[in-house]
């Protein structure tokens, strides 16, 4: 990683992106110890409107606290692909829900249905965490063990196994480069953490 490392997470209101991007930050700087900042905007609306999150990685301290280039772009929706993707740094990672975007550029995107696999899992709201998991596979922007104790403190209590599920059908995503299995019974976890 670079000493600043730009993250934006996009989606619409309703999708958890604020808190995956307070999830992402504290994973960074409480557990992984690096200089972080967060910011966020969203719509008035409390669900459907745009929703932003953004999350600079450092070294060393940070004099800007917004993205200017992101490296990494989360794009939940197309509307938000379409609004953001000219910002992504050349090179950058693309990364979309493959359900929810369908006008993605091929050679650039890697598409994962984030939104399916959460709904498989049981909670449709947990494709947050989905995201955060495959996010943190492909970057390594923040530790897999960071990430894990960063969801856990930030979740409803009695939501624990499943985020942890959530996010290890990210990472399980991620690796398997867009098919995952996801598991039968709540207890189990696909191999991921």
């Amino acid at each position: 990683m670079s000493s600043r490392y730009e993250i934006r997470l996009a989606g619409s209101g309703g999708q958890g992106l604020i808190l995956a991007g307070i999830i992402l930050a504290e994973a960074a700087g409480v557990y992984d110890g690096k200089f972080v900042c967060q910011t966020q905007s969203y719509g008035p609306e409390a669900r459907g409107g745009a929703s932003k999150a953004e999350v600079v990685i450092s070294d060393a301290e940070i004099d800007y606290p917004k993205a200017i280039q992101p490296d990494v772009l989360l794009a939940m929706n197309q509307k938000s692909l379409d609004v953001f993707l000219s910002d992504l740094k050349p090179g950058g990672l693309l990364l979309v829900d493959a359900d929810l975007v369908k006008e993605a550029p091929a050679n650039r995107a890697v598409a994962l249905p984030f939104t399916r696999i959460a709904r498989e899992l049981g909670r449709v709201m947990a494709a947050n965490i989905v995201a955060l998991g495959a996010l943190a596979q492909l970057t390594g922007a923040v530790s897999l063990e960071s990430l894990t104790a960063a969801v856990l403190a930030r979740v409803p209590k009695g939501t624990e196994d499943l985020n942890r599920q959530a996010l290890a059908a990210g990472v399980a995503a991620a690796k398997a480069g867009g098919t995952v299995s996801v598991p039968e019974e709540p207890g189990e976890t696909p191999e991921a953490l």
